[in-house]
């Protein structure tokens, strides 16, 4: 039994590997669909968590580095998988800008401008923020930080095509850290 629990322990380090290793690839060639292969060692850690399957073997060193594992996958994996389910949501509606905002026209004027700027580093902080605070268990960080983020874009989000894209892009973001968070949670016990 004991083998058994160091071989699922190597198949889980690799697999959070492969998971990060598409992050990173759908990151660098912009292609986030890439990034869909992080979903299966997070799929499967929560699915062993819900079955409460006790799948680490001693000493605590083994969960530490399964945690480390999902706290890279839930900061890195999240920008392109949030760019997934954004593309997805908002099919062909919305035109990016320059400076990797979004295009909407002021109504009246007719006017473009670029809103929500900044959102890649935003999310790769949001997500450490979020990762960290449950790990340390600390989960009421969270509050906080959607309240910063939200008093943040305020202005920016006049347009109904903007608050959309804040709302759907915060939500995939934070639900794919949390799930991360959960992780690293129970890895570390």
């Amino acid at each position: 039994m004991i083998v058994v629990g160091y071989l699922l322990w190597a198949l889980s380090v690799f697999a959070i590997a492969g998971g990060i290793a598409a992050a990173v690839i759908a990151t660098r060639l912009r292609r986030p669909v890439v990034a869909l292969l992080a979903v299966v060692p997070v799929g499967g850690g929560l699915l062993a968590a819900a079955f409460r399957l006790e799948l680490l073997p001693e000493p605590h060193a083994f969960g530490v580095v399964l945690g480390i594992g999902f706290a890279a996958l839930g900061v890195l994996a999240g920008n392109p998988l949030t760019v997934y389910v954004l593309d997805l949501a908002t099919r062909d509606t919305i035109r990016r800008g320059a400076h990797g905002g979004i295009l909407i026209r002021r109504e009246g004027t007719g006017e473009e401008r670029e809103v929500l700027r900044g959102g890649t580093t935003i999310g790769y902080l949001e997500r450490a923020a979020i990762v960290g605070s449950i790990a340390v268990g600390h989960p009421e960080v969270i509050a906080a930080l959607i309240a910063v983020k939200g008093l943040g874009r305020f202005s920016e989000l006049e347009s109904s095509a903007a608050r959309e894209r804040f709302i759907i892009g915060t939500l995939a973001s934070m639900g794919w850290a949390g799930a991360c968070a959960l992780l690293v949670a129970l890895t570390l016990g």
